[in-house]
């Protein structure tokens, strides 16, 4: 959200949740031990103070003039290096244009992020030291050791303006793990009596209905007076990949019959120290907000209050940088909903004078004496709005992108999965020829978690992730499948993850032996939905199709001698497939008249078409995602454009709206850009 103030501004000013008397609600989120406790004038955080009552810059600065014999600066080049470098890590990652546009102290714009292609954290790494220290202890004398989970304290999401707190180390956390027990969060912040949560007041002010606070102490939120409903929960009580796991917290933006119950901003600040499992957190944030709604997740320097809340810190607000830590957060965001957030950003809000932790241990700050006590802590924002979904596929609508908008969220599929996955899905959908076909397919996406679920589990070398994005569509692109158990069950005999049924995957997987692990792929595609579905006539078929590969390989051995083995099963199984697996196609009496009178050429004719499928299938696919690219560089360019229009209409306007006063009011000029009057 951008506003017009100075780089000193509070972090819940600069990220101020913007009404004027159209939004309701917001969700603001707090950790009930964030820093947002301390009054707005206290000397502890000038971060969190208004303007007014920054510390000003010192009126004395060292000299740059090369013509004093006492400046800094006469050290010689490696000062001059050491000086230079320190400003490249400051400068904003992010266009010029974008930081004209943007808030005062933008860091890191939005085409700045790189990710992983994979959820790159492992549990130690939102662990406190005490878990750790236990874990260690429990592998040394031989117990369970490094139980998965992360149990431990919880933070916040919330809706309307919300004030989050910890957890209780519940024993039906994340993966079902037992409580480590060696920190109790309840517990924990109940004890912190001094600890407040509070909410600027020009914030508050703007939000016209609904302040929610969410957090483990309700004692504590009481105290608010910004807070119009509250709801203890344990933030560390979770669903595994999938989110909060509280009916209560969903209840809070449950649709109600005259409105959407969701809200306009989730503001999470002073948390993320001390998350054990913020993918969950932020996935339900993202389920919380409106379409176009804001997240703002604050914090200050790592050493801000380490001497009151060390012991509550996960590994990763311990051994990583302020920088680090900035793009840590920005990774939840990127690994919560992916594409479900827009406009992700990170800035750094800090007062001119703040204490930052990437200042420690270096030189050139010392022999400024820039860290001297009593400094403000550096304060810092990432930030980013949920992306309006599309509500269903037309006629001429863009089909991969609605696919995608359904996986944004959804659980078990990497963030590499689902840019897999999707296109592929979106030429099944297109291949579908009826209505009812393609609505049972999109009902049928919900299944992807259990179709994944399975593959994830495979030689990642032998089982590529595009062939696991290739078999993922296909099933789900077939109507008959819709992720029974006894298709899971087959699936995963199919994989070789289970033991094979003797009468049915045994045989198949020793007649298939020499085929191509590509189209053993696209024959479990044929076979897996053909089960559970209760029919006789279907079971029957399976049976036949089951009984027929030896005397089909063998008819066809003995007219093309010189055929190859893969071939031949390649061929014998996908005729099998077409003709006898669904119902009511052939019988096996018909099948076989038909297979006896087919001659060495009508069956080298099939192969081909059946090999030079798959290569326009593959030639089709990278037309599909040219044409893709395509449009999405012709939207980015509109964007662009729209963009530099609105800059242009900024820089030349000379009066505005302050909704402080109900009046146009003349826009004060000043270097880049403009000045707003409030």
């Amino acid at each position: 959200m951008k506003t017009a103030t100075t780089t000193t501004t509070t972090t819940m000013t600069k990220m101020s949740v913007r009404t004027n008397g159209m939004r309701s609600q917001a969700v603001v989120v707090f950790l009930i031990v964030l820093v947002m406790g301390l009054q707005p004038h206290d000397d502890g955080c000038h971060a969190f103070a208004p303007p007014s009552s920054l510390p000003m810059p010192s009126s004395t600065s060292t000299s740059t003039s090369t013509t004093s014999s006492t400046s800094l600066y006469i050290i010689g080049p490696m000062i001059r290096r050491m000086r230079e470098n320190a400003d490249k890590r400051s400068m904003p990652m992010a266009a010029p244009d974008e930081v004209r546009l943007e808030a005062p102290g933008l860091r890191v714009g939005a085409t700045a992020w790189k990710w992983p292609p994979v959820w790159p954290y492992d549990s130690n790494f939102f662990k406190r030291k005490a878990e750790l220290d236990a874990d260690a202890e429990r592998k040394k004398n031989g117990g369970a050791a490094g139980l998965l989970g992360g149990m431990g304290m919880g933070m916040g999401t919330g809706t309307g303006t919300t004030v989050m707190g910890g957890d209780n180390n519940a024993a039906d956390g994340v993966d079902g793990g037992e409580s480590i027990g060696e920190f109790d969060s309840l517990k924990y912040w109940d004890d912190k009596s001094d600890v407040k949560t509070d909410l600027d007041e020009r914030v508050a002010e703007r939000i016209a209905k609904r302040h929610v606070g969410v957090g483990a102490v309700r004692s504590q939120m009481e105290e608010n007076p910004s807070i119009t409903e509250s709801l203890v929960l344990d933030l560390n009580r979770v669903i595994e990949d999938e989110g909060l796991d509280s009916e209560e917290f969903e209840t809070l933006f449950a649709g109600g019959e005259d409105e959407d119950m969701r809200f306009d901003a989730v503001i999470m600040a002073n948390t993320i120290d001390f998350l054990n499992h913020p993918r969950e957190v932020f996935k339900s944030s993202w389920r919380a907000l409106k379409p176009g709604g804001i997240m703002i997740v604050p914090f200050l320097t790592k050493d801000a209050y380490v001497d009151k809340f060390d012991e509550a810190f996960t590994k990763q607000w311990r051994e990583m940088t302020d920088d680090q830590h900035m793009w840590v957060c920005g990774s939840f965001f990127q690994f919560s909903a992916g594409e479900g957030w827009e406009g992700l950003k990170g800035f750094d809000i800090s007062p001119d004078d703040a204490s930052k932790d990437d200042e420690k241990g270096n030189i050139l700050a010392k022999l400024q004496n820039s860290n001297k006590d009593g400094k403000p802590p550096g304060a810092y924002v990432v930030q980013a709005r949920k992306r309006m979904p599309p509500d269903e596929v037309g006629d001429n609508g863009d089909v991969e992108s609605f696919i995608r908008s359904r996986l944004w969220t959804m659980p078990t599929l990497e963030d590499r999965d689902k840019k897999l996955v999707a296109p592929r899905l979106a030429r099944a959908y297109e291949s579908l020829d009826s209505s009812s076909d393609k609505d049972l397919m999109v009902r049928h996406l919900d299944t992807l978690p259990k179709v994944y679920a399975s593959l994830i589990k495979m030689d990642q070398f032998a089982f590529t992730f595009g062939m696991q994005a290739q078999l993922a569509a296909d099933l789900i692109g077939d109507p008959c499948f819709d992720g029974n158990d006894s298709q899971i069950a087959n699936l995963k005999m199919g994989l070789g993850l289970r033991k094979p049924s003797k009468d049915f995957w045994a045989p198949v997987g020793r007649f298939t032996s020499a085929m191509t692990p590509e189209d053993k792929v696209n024959l479990l595609a044929h076979i897996v939905p053909r089960f559970g579905s209760g029919d006789p006539a279907q079971d029957e078929a399976l049976e036949a199709f089951v009984s027929g590969l030896k005397p089909t390989f063998a008819a066809i051995r003995s007219k093309c001698p010189s055929m190859k083995e893969a071939d031949v099963q390649l061929l014998g199984s996908e005729l099998l497939a077409a003709e006898i697996l669904k119902p009511g196609v052939s019988t096996r009496e018909q099948f076989a008249v038909w297979l006896g009178a087919l001659t060495d050429d009508d069956l080298e004719f099939f192969l081909t078409k059946r090999k030079s499928f798959k290569e326009d299938a593959t030639m089709e696919l990278e037309l599909f995602r040219e044409g893709r690219d395509a449009e999405e560089k012709r939207m980015q360019d509109r964007r662009e454009k729209i963009q530099e229009q609105v800059m242009t209409a900024r820089e030349n306007r000379s009066v505005v709206f302050n909704p402080r006063t109900g009046k146009m009011e003349a826009v004060a000029k000043k270097g880049v850009g403009f000045k707003l009057p409030f």
